[in-house]
């Protein structure tokens, strides 16, 4: 450690966001990128501790101590090197990720815990800046083939750790471009997708093909991806969204938070969308039914667009502002989070029930609703949720975004026509080895673990990958994590 007393002297510099104004206008990345040296500041703060929980909370089990040490000390190039060893899109989860290290971090306990996302998304980016990432294709190939469908987080970080031991990966997309959730579900202002091209391009020129437009099982029949491909791996995600199946639903000006985001992405990408499915919040009454982070994506989403007023509604109760003794350290606990969207204006209520939707010539106009109480507990000690009489309200809205989360992946199409066994929460069931019932099908990431974080994502295309390859080869040297 350089500094054994930096936690002492450095206090931590919190991320740094572009004026609510500006960034209003536009829906280029929120977030602002620390200096060199002041991330060298923030990495001396990490004290090195004999136990670092930092990584044991990290699904990627990242060398966070080692790295944040390297950092203070300027030694880039190895940094990048220990921060490549864990995680194959740093780029990514630097602006991405929850931090779950930063929960568990030991300094936490007592003070602000260490800036480890940032010092992260620093290492990568200065990189990239110093030409310290190049594309490194395998001098050998094994002949082995393999089919990665869906070129989300998990699919690409499995992908690039097959290819890695040379070989040949296909990468199966059913949109026009490759990025799965990462281009289509997350906003421009969290994520601008020049960040995501950048990635791919190295991919490609490592020798990862990509097939897009293609949907795997449908398109590309379930019979030639068993017999031309050695090993093959479904990472589709868990897209079937979690639906609020109440009278009214079939009003126009309600639809789903994907549905939103998607199209979103697309407008700003140069798409054209024809007039009568856009959905645009301009000048509208804004409600967002979910409190997670693709409801906050909405409303952010919903602010750019120029809508007259956004409400966010969540059916379970307000979070604490800190940590309670139900998630002491170095548990990831469940706290109020406000994310930048939040803080460019809007409302947020908790405990609300939806009751219906009341509309005018078929369009939505009002919501139905009441408070709920979740004070009382059942035998379980489970918390019983109530309505609370006489507190029945309207909130007026033109466009209703519902963003419920997910309930499992789309079986039709591949899931459906591989016949791979599922789980009894409807996610594709597999063994530790991650092999579905079905002969050489290997399963990662949401549609094998359920709904998740990217970081998860990752982890699991890494673990699938270990194991593919020893499945082909009869070892492997990839780590299973």
């Amino acid at each position: 450690m350089g500094d054994p007393k930096g936690f002492l002297k450095i206090k931590r510099a919190n991320p740094k966001y572009r004026p609510i104004p500006e960034r209003l206008r536009d829906y280029r990345d929120v977030a602002l990128i620390h200096k060199d040296e002041i991330s060298q500041e923030q990495a001396s703060r990490c004290m090195d501790c004999g136990t670092p929980f930092c990584h044991w909370a990290c699904p990627l089990g990242n060398y966070i101590p080692d790295w944040n040490d390297l950092v203070y000390h300027g030694h880039w190039e190895q940094a990048i090197d220990l921060l490549q060893a864990c995680n194959n899109l740093p780029e990514i989860t630097g602006r991405l990720c929850p931090a779950l290290c930063e929960y568990s971090c030991v300094l936490g306990i007592n003070d602000d815990p260490v800036t480890i996302r940032e010092n992260e998304l620093a290492i990568i980016e200065h990189a990239f800046r110093a030409g310290l990432i190049t594309p490194q294709p395998p001098k050998i190939r094994t002949g082995k083939k393999i089919a990665v469908i869906g070129s989300g987080p998990a699919g690409l970080a499995c992908a690039d750790q097959l290819n890695k031991t040379g070989h040949h990966v296909t990468v199966f997309e059913k949109d026009q471009e490759p990025g799965g959730i990462l281009r289509y579900g997350i906003p421009d202002f969290k994520l601008e997708k020049w960040v995501l091209d950048r990635r791919l391009e190295l991919y490609k020129k490592e020798g990862i093909e990509f097939q897009t437009g293609i949907e795997a099982g449908v398109d590309y029949p379930v019979p030639k991806l068993l017999k031309e491909f050695d090993a093959v791996c479904i990472t589709g995600g868990s897209r079937d969204p979690r639906d609020l199946k109440i009278a009214g639903r079939e009003l126009e000006g309600i639809c789903l938070a994907m549905d939103y985001l998607m199209q979103s992405n697309q407008r700003n990408s140069g798409a054209k969308i024809p007039a009568d499915r856009i959905i645009d919040a301009k000048g509208k009454k804004v409600l967002v039914i979910g409190g997670g982070d693709t409801g906050s994506d909405c409303v952010g989403t919903a602010h750019r667009q120029g809508a007259s007023n956004v409400i966010q509604i969540e059916l379970l109760p307000q979070p604490p502002e800190c940590r309670t003794q139900d998630f002491p350290w170095p548990k990831y606990p469940l706290i109020l989070k406000t994310s930048s969207s939040h803080e460019e204006g809007g409302q947020r209520e908790w405990a609300v029930l939806t009751k219906r939707f009341l509309g005018e010539k078929g369009q939505v106009k009002k919501l139905q609703c009441v408070r709920l109480d979740f004070s009382q507990k059942d035998a379980k000690n489970c918390a019983l949720m109530k309505e609370i009489p006489n507190t029945g309200f309207m909130i007026e809205a033109d466009l209703v975004v519902l963003a419920m989360g997910f309930v499992h992946p789309e079986h039709k199409g591949l899931v459906e026509k591989l016949k791979v066994e599922l789980d009894i929460r409807g996610n594709v069931k597999t063994e530790a080895n991650f092999q579905t019932s079905v002969t050489k099908v290997f399963a990662a990431g949401d549609i094998r673990r359920g709904q998740s974080l990217i970081v998860w994502a990752i982890s699991e295309g890494r673990t699938a990958a270990h194991h593919i390859d020893k499945y082909l080869m009869g070892k492997t040297n990839l780590p299973r994590m």
